[in-house]
């Protein structure tokens, strides 16, 4: 094959490449030319049967020339064609700036963890000390060391999710259901006064629109020589007015029962004005601590006295911004927690 025949393939190539719309046909022009069985690759493979070794080193050369030649054009057309699409994008997809700015949201707490460090803070500003404990714990700083024996009737009452395993001393391990077993440990750890709430996450077999198997609690124990109802309706009803920002707030203390306590009573809270004015509500359960409760303590029940209280977080929550629903609480709509940005 002479000169002219490779000048004509290669501006056949180059017709070929510049006649092609997309980088399909580019794709498949370029076979013609340079695939397996195209017409440069054709007459290289041809070259084997020169049997003058000069004259396929000339041809071969010249071949290559031409082959440079149509590399080279169909990287041009590539280029304009990608050119051509990221101009047409560019144009489709066109910013307009005098559109305002995108602002990024702002995350915040949830309304539950809000009110968490809300307790905290009041409790704490009167001297309460802040405690936290394990989630999983055993049947004997759950229910046995509260009080509440094997197959003890009050156990019913806190159904609860036990572990198929038991700690190094045999005993049965549950998910906690309440944080009152923190007040076993601590008091254990510490010595008189002891004064100190106990917050975190607790479960219990329950759910509807005011219960949930995993809900949040806030315990609290004051453990000294003198102390008296009195102490405890004391702290507890500043406790509301701070934490609810009202000065209309009468509590009241209705008798009840509780394994851990001896007398127990349940706070009740009432506003005086504005939403659920005149309403009495339940708030808290509430006690003086059992003598059994503090003797599993390490205490002398002759020498030290005391009270203890528990109130659920997510209830307060509700109170405090209207929440009809304590399920909304778990379901993640940001509808529904922007309110508490």
């Amino acid at each position: 094959m002479g000169s002219l025949d490779l000048k004509r393939i290669v501006a056949d190539a180059q017709r070929a490449f510049d006649n092609a719309a997309d980088t399909v046909t580019l794709e498949n022009e370029k076979a013609r030319f340079l695939g397996k069985t195209g017409a440069l690759t054709e007459l290289l493979k041809s070259l084997g049967k020169q049997l003058d070794p000069q004259v396929r080193k000339s041809k071969g050369v010249c071949i290559n020339i031409a082959k440079l030649q149509v590399e080279a054009a169909l990287n041009r057309r590539r280029k304009a064609i990608a050119d051509a699409l990221m101009n047409q994008r560019l144009t489709s997809e066109e910013v307009d700036v005098t559109l305002p700015g995108r602002c990024s949201s702002v995350g915040s707490l949830h309304p539950v963890m809000q009110t968490w460090e809300r307790i905290e803070q009041i409790f704490n500003s009167i001297g309460f000390d802040i405690v936290d404990g394990p989630e999983i714990e055993t049947d004997w700083y759950n229910f046995t060391a509260l009080n509440s024996p094997e197959n003890h009737p009050a156990r019913s009452m806190q159904d609860t999710f036990y572990l198929n395993k038991k700690d190094e001393n045999g005993r049965a391990l549950l998910l906690r259901t309440h944080t009152s077993p923190m007040q076993i440990r601590y008091a254990k750890m510490t010595k008189p006064p002891i004064k100190s709430i106990f917050p975190g996450r607790t479960y219990r077999v329950d759910s509807n629109a005011t219960h949930s198997p995993m809900f949040n609690q806030v315990e609290g124990l004051w453990i000294d020589k003198n102390i008296s109802f009195a102490d405890l309706k004391g702290v507890y009803t500043d406790f509301l007015r701070k934490f609810f920002e009202r000065k209309d707030i009468l509590v009241r203390f209705r008798p009840s029962y509780f394994p851990f306590t001896e007398p127990s009573a349940e706070i009740d809270m009432r506003f005086e004005c504005g939403r659920n004015a005149g309403r009495w509500l339940e708030i808290s359960g509430s006690g003086q601590v059992h003598p059994h409760v503090l003797r599993n303590m390490n205490l002398d029940h002759q020498r030290y006295i005391g009270f203890a209280f528990g109130s659920g977080l997510e209830r307060l929550t509700m109170l405090r911004y209207g929440v009809d629903d304590l399920r909304t609480f778990f379901e993640s709509d940001l509808r529904f927690l922007r309110q508490f940005v």
